[in-house]
């Protein structure tokens, strides 16, 4: 799980911020292709009692893939790569 800079979100008839972010592998091909599940929570920390505010799936291909699958800090390169697709920015 990553802090971000808060993201105000439509929750439930208010603006919340969402200012943290989760993203696990789902399904994995091992050749060209890896799904991931994202949520975004509405807690400053993790330990603090959260809301999640959005969720749904992002899928890696191509050289994104590549990159991916080689790279020694591979956990650091999903997260960077989700927060772009998502227009979010990690901190």
């Amino acid at each position: 799980m990553k802090e971000i800079q808060p993201v105000s979100i439509w929750y439930n008839g208010s603006m919340i911020a969402a200012t943290l972010f989760n993203m696990f592998s789902i399904n994995d091909n091992l050749t060209d292709s890896v799904t991931f599940y994202y949520q975004l929570f509405s807690a400053t920390t993790e330990t603090e009692s959260s809301i999640q505010l959005a969720a749904g799936n992002l899928t890696m291909t191509g050289a994104d893939y590549t990159t991916y699958s080689t790279s020694t800090s591979s956990n650091d390169y999903a997260y960077t790569w989700g927060a772009t697709q998502l227009n979010i920015t990690l901190i």
